[in-house]
């Protein structure tokens, strides 16, 4: 195993821990394991499958009741998270899902990554091990429940078999059964003997809602001591026995290629080991980074670009405006004939808003660390993509994936570039040209310049009034690249609908009495990636912007606008009058100082933001006052809401002020945090956060707020100003002594 360098890390699972699932497989001895996968299904694995090494060595010799818990002799628990954290705070939430029905507090637990295994950990809401798209609480809700219930019953049980009682008069507290007239108590762990030995529960009860303990109350991460003290391990934080560090230089065009290399300077630095080439990189290998940092620093490189450096932001916005004009649409399901209902509607209003290419910027920087030793592979790592990664590990290095270990890390954000393999993929043709463990690691240009972008978009809408001034018709064309196309190994078909393109405008929370909505694909000249809120982060900014200025345009407020539009959407204008209500909307503004809302359903969850702005004569934006009503369904740890709300919300706001990838000459001008800049703890106003109480299945929260931010944070601007801002980011001379909006 290796040695970290920050100490203790969370418990590393081996492929071997729990592999094929088999209802048939039932041995006897040291580990009964009860497999409850993601699908909900009831299975059992052999103690040879599931037993696995610990980091002694030693097989793991207790009670493993499925994929997610580990119960041994000595009475400590271990809950295997099939989610990956990367700061949101997931393996709380999922481990509070399980001790929830396990009837075990967060106190006497410890957790632990789950391996690569898609028959365990397959999300079922993406079908596959990944995390992503604010699905990890929607997808485990039931099944992490069921899994700690079967647990639960099985130790119930077994407990009630030594008393010769029946369950009944048995009840589970604090990690130990208990006789309900209080004369015996037997602890789980004296209890994992005989629990291997309990036949698997066809079928458990979950505790209603009203008898909850942990969910819904606020309770400390799993993860605050270790990030505190720093003994949390981070992909980048691991050091190997004999492992060198390779620093890079990638071509700075993508699909350019190695054409001459002089590394003489290089190889003659101290400390340098070794330099390795790929296609379109060369890494400088050292005993440490600097060395091998100061190595790269000296190459001398010739690239072949390939003809594509003549692309910049200009020619990628000409060729996106035409696509829109003349490419063909793939269309959502409509409602009604919009064309007909524009064509004929009293006034008629049209937009075009463009959005830019944007990076995911993770403080964390791209690593991965490897050892490729003949037909085996050892990888560490943060990915959001466990199996993925190990499936291109697989295929760069030319060997089966059972034959590669993979150990996930804690990851220092991850916004959807942890979903991309490209990197692992990199560093795996570099590492099996040696034989030492090898630590690449990219430095912050790198991350920033050779990311899959979020797609830039270029939208038209237009929208037909009638005589209330509310829309009759309504039509919106977004253009712009597939992100399936880049992500699926297979790429995507042409001609069909990418979903992702158009969600937050196909569906809104309003009711529109004819819509159609459709995209263009157009392929960029960059990868592109998954980015915080997916398809709505861009649609909803076009959809409520392009509302507020239909309420404009009918001389109404935007507020009670959304009202008259929402039809029989409770959940959408409870959180919309809250949120505008504590804001105080409607009470008089400063000059120049104006509030903006956005409302949307996104992921599961209804969340309304109103955003209050003052913007000074010279053009600068200050923040005053950010409200937020949520409803996301039952709540897990509310203090993980509040933190996804904020984290969100700036996250978004930070884009939408400062962020925008641009191309000159086939090379991305952003560099660094100094171009490319995110929001400061002075620019960040104060919060004010209502969570609806709410009986519905949990929605997710990932994403949720990122989606908010942008379009609240223009429609402010619009009032404080009176200038509509269709392109992001954020022109700050277009407001200069811009007169507020009537």
């Amino acid at each position: 195993m290796a040695t970290l360098h920050h100490g203790p890390c969370y418990a590393l699972l081996q492929p071997s821990d729990l592999t094929q699932p088999s209802r048939r497989r039932f041995l006897s001895g040291s580990a009964l394991v009860v497999g409850f996968a993601l699908s909900g299904g009831t299975k059992a694995l052999a103690k040879s499958e599931a037993s696995g090494v610990a980091a002694s060595g030693q097989a793991f010799d207790g009670f493993a009741p499925g994929g997610f818990i580990r119960i041994a002799r000595d009475g400590s628990i271990t809950l295997v998270m099939p989610s990956v954290e990367m700061g949101q705070g997931i393996y709380t939430g999922e481990a509070m899902l399980i001790a929830e029905e396990l009837e075990v507090g967060l106190d006497q637990v410890s957790v632990m990554p789950a391996p690569p295994n898609e028959k365990l950990y397959a999300q079922p809401l993406l079908r596959s091990q990944a995390t992503g798209g604010s699905t990890s609480i929607r997808g485990t809700w039931q099944p992490l429940r069921e899994a700690g219930a079967a647990a639960r019953t099985m130790l119930v049980a077994a407990a009630a078999e030594r008393w010769r009682v029946p369950p009944a008069q048995c009840v589970a507290r604090r990690g130990a059964v208990h006789r309900a007239d209080g004369s015996a108590a037997l602890s789980y762990g004296d209890l994992v003997a005989d629990a291997m030995r309990q036949p698997l529960p066809g079928k458990v009860a979950l505790k209603p809602a009203e008898e909850f303990t942990l969910i819904g109350q606020t309770v400390p991460r799993v993860d605050t001591r270790a990030k505190v003290d720093g003994s949390a391990c981070y992909g980048i934080d691991v050091r190997l026995p004999g492992m060198k560090v390779a620093a890079l230089e990638i071509c700075p065009v993508q699909g350019g290629r190695l054409l001459e290399l002089d590394d003489s300077a290089a190889r003659a630095l101290p400390g340098v080991v070794d330099v390795l080439r790929i296609d379109d990189a060369v890494a400088v290998v050292g005993d440490h980074y600097w060395a091998a940092r100061k190595g790269a620093d000296a190459l001398k490189i010739r690239w072949d670009f390939g003809g594509r450096d003549a692309m910049s932001s200009a020619t990628m916005w000409s060729a996106l405006e035409q696509a829109s004009q003349t490419g063909k649409a793939v269309a959502a399901p409509a409602v009604g004939d919009a064309d007909q209902a524009l064509a004929s509607a009293p006034k008629r209003i049209d937009a075009v808003y463009r959005l830019p290419m944007l990076a995911h910027a993770t403080m964390e920087p791209i690593n991965t660390t490897i050892h490729v030793r003949g037909d085996r592979c050892e990888v560490w790592l943060g990915t959001q993509v466990p199996t993925a990664a190990q499936a291109a590990v697989a295929a760069a290095c030319g060997i089966s994936p059972d034959r590669v270990t993979v150990h996930n890390h804690l990851i220092g954000g991850g916004f959807g570039r942890r979903l991309a393999v490209d990197t692992v993929t990199q560093a795996a043709l570099f590492a099996k040209q040696v034989s030492y463990p090898l630590k690449v690691v990219w430095r912050r240009e790198q991350d920033i310049g050779h990311d899959h972008f979020r797609p830039a978009y270029y939208d038209r809408v237009a929208a037909g009034l009638g005589a209330d001034g509310l829309p009759v018709a309504w039509t919106h064309r977004t253009t712009g690249a597939s992100v399936l196309a880049d992500f699926l190994p297979g790429g995507f078909p042409p001609g069909v609908l990418d979903t992702d393109a158009v969600e937050g405008a196909a569906k809104t929370p309003y009711h529109l009495p004819a819509t159609r909505v459709d995209w263009v694909r157009y392929n960029g000249p960059r990868k592109v990636n998954w980015w915080r809120g997916v398809g709505p982060t861009h649609n909803v900014f076009v959809v409520e912007s392009f509302l507020d200025e239909c309420a404009h345009a009918a001389g109404r407020d935007p507020v009670e606008y959304r009202r008259a539009l929402l039809g029989d959407n409770p959940r959408a204008r409870n959180v919309l009058d809250i949120a505008a209500a504590r804001a105080g909307w409607g009470m008089p503004t400063g000059a120049r100082t104006g509030r903006g809302v956005s409302l949307h359903d996104s992921f599961g969850s209804f969340i309304a933001l109103v955003v209050e702005v003052a913007v000074s004569s010279a053009g600068e934006i200050r923040l005053q006052k950010l409200t937020c009503a949520v409803d996301c369904g039952i709540v897990i740890n509310p203090d993980s809401v509040r933190a996804q709300v904020e984290g969100g919300t700036i996250f978004g706001l930070s884009a939408a002020l400062y962020n925008g990838i641009t191309l000159a000459g086939g090379r991305v001008e952003q560099s660094n945090f100094n171009n490319y800049r995110q929001m400061r703890i002075n620019e960040v106003p104060p919060f004010d956060i209502t969570i609806v109480k709410s009986a519905a299945d949990p929605g997710g929260m990932g994403e949720t707020a990122t989606v908010s931010a942008a379009p609240a944070l223009a429609n402010a601007i619009f009032a404080a100003t009176g200038v509509r801002l269709r392109t992001l980011p954020i022109d700050q001379t277009l407001l200069a002594q811009a007169k507020p909006a009537i």
